[in-house]
């Protein structure tokens, strides 16, 4: 049997009204393709992960609000509430050159230009200009480092490896 990846796209936060509706904290990319009406997403609940399709979807107030095919009533949807929502490796896109998933940056380590390790990625912040990189250093607080290019100078996947030019002030 084929085994088959999926990967965190977002976390069911609370329900919203009494229709069945539920409030998601994205974390992916392509939250407008993902969230659309007609995708289907997974449920982990007990090591399984659990299509549901999307019958309605919408944005409020910076989070998504998404139904699923066959629930209409809040009641259904309230042992939902803190589980995560997966997207399956072959509903994913190929990305072009330069561009990478949020699941193949956490965890990357983060060397300088003379590969002096700097910490690891541990999350990803989404600021409207680029993206930041939150860095889990061995000792002192997390390292902020901005994803442009003046920075970031090396990204291998396959290593798990990321090269950045410290420029003055960015590890202080």
């Amino acid at each position: 049997m084929e085994t088959v990846n999926y990967f965190k796209i977002g976390t069911i936060v609370n329900t919203h009204g009494i229709r069945g509706e539920l409030k998601v904290k994205a974390i992916t990319d392509f939250a407008e393709e993902r969230f659309a009406k007609g995708a289907t997403v997974y449920r982990l609940v007990d090591g399984k992960y659990l299509p549901e399709k999307i019958a309605k979807a919408r944005m409020h107030k910076g989070m998504w609000l998404l139904t699923f095919d066959g629930v209409t009533n809040i009641n259904e949807v309230e042992v939902y509430k803190g589980q995560e929502l997966y997207v399956s490796e072959a509903d994913r896109d190929e990305l072009a050159d330069g561009e990478y998933y949020y699941s193949d940056i956490v965890g990357c380590t983060v060397k300088d230009l003379e590969g002096q390790a700097i910490g690891r990625v541990k999350e990803i912040m989404e600021t409207g200009a680029n993206d930041v990189w939150v860095v889990k250093r061995p000792a002192g607080p997390d390292a902020l480092i901005p994803v442009i290019e003046d920075v970031v100078k090396d990204v291998n996947v396959s290593e798990q490896t990321i090269v950045i030019d410290v420029l003055e002030g960015l590890l202080d």
